[in-house]
C-alpha cells in the first residue's frame, strides 16, 4: 500500500433506513459530555435525544433558547435523562461563539457540528462574509478550535461535521469564497460550505490525531426540516427529481436522518476512525460525482484541507486583531 492509497472503505451493519435509536442501542455514554449545535430542530433534536438515551450529558447549543428549553424538556421526558442543558450559540456571530467557548467548563467528549443554513438569499455577516460559509463553516471552525483543549483533555473525543451531498455542487472557491466578485448563487454557496465541512474533518483529523480526537463528516440524507426554510417545496421536488435520475427518492424521517451523526458520535464501530465521509451509516464511495451519492475527491483533498484551515484561521484572526 502506498501513502496515497485510501484506507479500506468502512461499512457497518446499519443502512439508510436505520434510526438513531437503533445505532445507539447498547452504547453506554454515562460520564460523557456532548454538545449538539442546532439541537432544537430537525435531526439535531434526534441526535441529542439518542445521545441522552445512552446516558450522556447533552448541551443543546441553539439560537432560540425557548425552543431549546422545550426540546430539553421533551428529551428528558422521553429518555429519563435530566442532564440536558441549553446554551446560546449563534454561529454567524463570532462574539457568540467566543462566549460559548469561554463559558464551557470541564472536558468535552462529543461535539456534533449540526446546525446550518441552506440556500439562503445573499446575506452577509457584519464582517462581510457570505452567510452560509460564515455559519456552516467558519462558525463551526471557531467553535471546534476554541474547544480543542477541552476535547483533548480526556482523550477519545469525537467531532462530527454534518455535511451534505450538495458538496458536489461546488468546491471551495478560494479565489472568491465570499462572492465579492462572482455572481451570488445560493446552491453554489451552500455546496461550497458543505465541501468546507468535509475538508475541516480531513485536516482536523490530521492535526488532532495525537490528542486522541477523531473527526468525521457525513451526509444525513434527504430529510424535510426547517433547514429548507429558504427553499420552496417545488424547488426541492425539482432538485430531488434531478438527483434521482428517474428513480424514486424517499424522504428520511428525522430519526433516520440522525442515525449517521449518532454513529460517528458514539458507536464503538467508529473507534479510532477519522478523516472520512459517511452516508447512510457507511463510509461513502469516493469519486462518484453527482448530486446524490458518494464523496467528491476535492472534498477529501489534503492540500485543499490544509489551505482551508489556514484561510479560516487567518480570517478569524482578522476579527480579533
Amino acid at each position: 500500500m502506498t501513502a496515497t492509497t485510501p484506507p479500506a472503505r468502512l461499512t457497518t451493519p446499519f443502512g439508510a433506513q436505520s434510526t438513531a435509536a437503533e445505532v445507539i442501542s447498547g452504547v453506554d455514554l454515562a460520564g460523557r459530555r456532548a454538545v449538539v449545535t442546532g439541537g432544537a430542530s430537525g435531526i439535531g433534536v434526534e441526535t441529542a435525544r439518542a445521545l441522552a438515551s445512552a446516558g450522556a450529558q447533552v448541551t443543546l447549543a441553539v439560537r432560540d433558547l425557548d425552543a431549546g428549553a422545550r426540546t430539553a424538556e421533551d428529551i428528558t421526558a422521553t429518555t429519563g435523562n435530566k442532564d440536558i442543558h441549553v446554551a446560546p450559540l449563534d454561529l454567524a456571530d463570532q462574539a457568540s461563539v467566543a462566549a460559548f467557548v469561554a463559558a464551557w467548563d470541564g472536558p468535552l467528549h462529543i461535539l456534533v457540528n449540526n446546525a446550518g443554513v441552506m440556500a439562503s438569499p445573499e446575506l452577509r455577516t457584519p464582517e462581510g462574509w457570505e452567510l452560509q460559509f460564515a455559519t456552516n463553516h467558519l462558525g463551526h471552525f471557531a467553535l471546534a478550535t476554541g474547544l480543542h483543549e477541552t476535547l483533548a483533555r480526556d482523550g477519545g473525543a469525537r467531532v462530527v461535521a454534518v455535511s451534505s451531498s450538495a458538496h458536489h455542487r461546488s468546491p471551495v472557491v478560494f479565489e472568491d469564497i465570499h462572492f465579492r466578485e462572482r455572481p451570488y448563487e445560493p446552491w453554489s454557496a451552500y455546496g461550497q460550505s458543505k465541501t468546507a465541512n468535509v475538508l475541516f474533518a480531513v485536516e482536523a483529523a490530521k492535526r488532532w490525531a495525537a490528542d486522541g480526537i477523531t473527526v468525521n463528516a457525513l451526509m444525513p440524507g434527504g430529510i424535510r426540516t426547517n433547514l429548507q426554510r429558504h427553499v420552496s417545496t417545488e424547488e426541492l421536488d425539482r432538485l430531488r427529481a434531478q438527483a434521482a435520475g428517474g428513480t424514486e427518492l424517499k424522504w428520511k424521517t428525522t430519526e433516520q436522518g440522525a442515525a449517521t451523526s449518532v454513529l460517528l458520535a458514539a458507536s464503538p464501530l467508529l473507534e479510532g476512525v477519522s478523516g472520512r465521509y459517511f452516508e447512510d451509516c457507511n463510509e461513502a464511495v469516493r469519486g462518484e460525482l453527482g448530486a446524490r451519492n458518494g464523496v467528491a475527491e476535492y472534498a477529501l483533498d489534503p492540500e485543499a484541507a490544509a489551505l482551508l484551515w489556514q484561510v479560516s484561521h487567518d480570517t478569524l484572526a482578522g476579527t480579533r486583531g
